[in-house]
């Protein structure tokens, strides 16, 4: 993506103030929140009385339709749309968002796979899978912990995966790419503690949505999984939603596992 385009979004509905008293909404960052588990994240968030901001790598037109559909339900948000493996286009577009205040929680959801067994795959399957959850990782959060910790309140979670602590074959580079974001989330913990600001990772299993069709048939899933069914995407958010709030503020630096009993 050229830094110099413009961002690409649409626009917000009106804030609702929950859990702050009479004070403005919380604004709130999820990336790669036009997919399953971002939509419903997105969906939690906006029902708990964040203003979120739903981003997309090149889909808008998908972020936006998660942003539609909270407007649609009383809630408030946006769409955006940029890639985050661009450092430049990255930092442009969070330069922007940050114009109209603090974003005081973000979710660093986005994430791709791309399978192969280690001696067979590329350097481009590697790097791709790495650019997106590790860089995007760094990308999205680095501009926003300073405006962040000047309010003394903030939440990071990072959605990481059960093949990040188990291992799975034919996943390496998504096993590695997640298993960074546990050791980057536990020192970014440590650093902003101090200033009101958690930093925390959910490990979801086989959760429902196109991934784990695709990947795993219901007669696998009840080989696999102990609960002996897949995850709903609302289960995720629900722990995130919980991780985002002010209930939450003594969790910190954790790695939570919702997968069904797996590990």
């Amino acid at each position: 993506m050229d830094p110099r385009a413009p961002v690409r979004w649409s626009g917000a509905g009106t804030a609702v103030s929950v859990d702050r008293g009479t004070g403005p909404a919380r604004r709130a960052l999820v990336t790669g929140g036009s997919g399953d588990i971002g939509g419903a994240i997105c969906q939690a968030l906006a029902a708990a009385g964040a203003e979120v901001i739903v981003h997309a790598n090149a889909n808008l037109a998908r972020a936006r339709a998660v942003a539609d559909a909270i407007r649609e339900s009383g809630g408030s948000a946006e769409a955006v749309a940029f890639d985050l493996t661009d450092g430049a286009a990255s930092a442009a577009a969070i330069d922007r968002l940050l114009e109209a205040g603090p974003i005081q929680v973000l979710v660093n959801n986005a994430g791709i796979h791309d399978d192969a067994p280690l001696a067979g795959m590329s350097d481009e399957q590697w790097r791709r899978v790495i650019d997106v959850s590790v860089h995007g990782f760094f990308h999205a959060t680095r501009p926003l912990l300073l405006p962040m910790a000047r309010t003394r309140w903030g939440r990071i979670v990072s959605v990481s995966s059960v093949a990040a602590v188990t291992g799975n074959r034919g996943q390496a580079n998504y096993a590695a790419a997640k298993a960074a974001l546990h050791g980057a989330t536990r020192s970014l913990a440590r650093e902003m503690a101090s200033r009101g600001i958690t930093a925390n990772v959910v490990a979801p299993g086989v959760i429902e949505g196109s991934m784990a069709r695709d990947a795993f048939p219901p007669e696998m899933i009840k080989q696999i999984v102990p609960a002996a069914r897949a995850g709903r995407p609302e289960e995720v958010a629900a722990v995130v939603a919980f991780l985002c709030s002010d209930a939450a503020g003594y969790v910190n630096g954790q790695v939570i596992g919702i997968n069904g009993g797996m590990g």
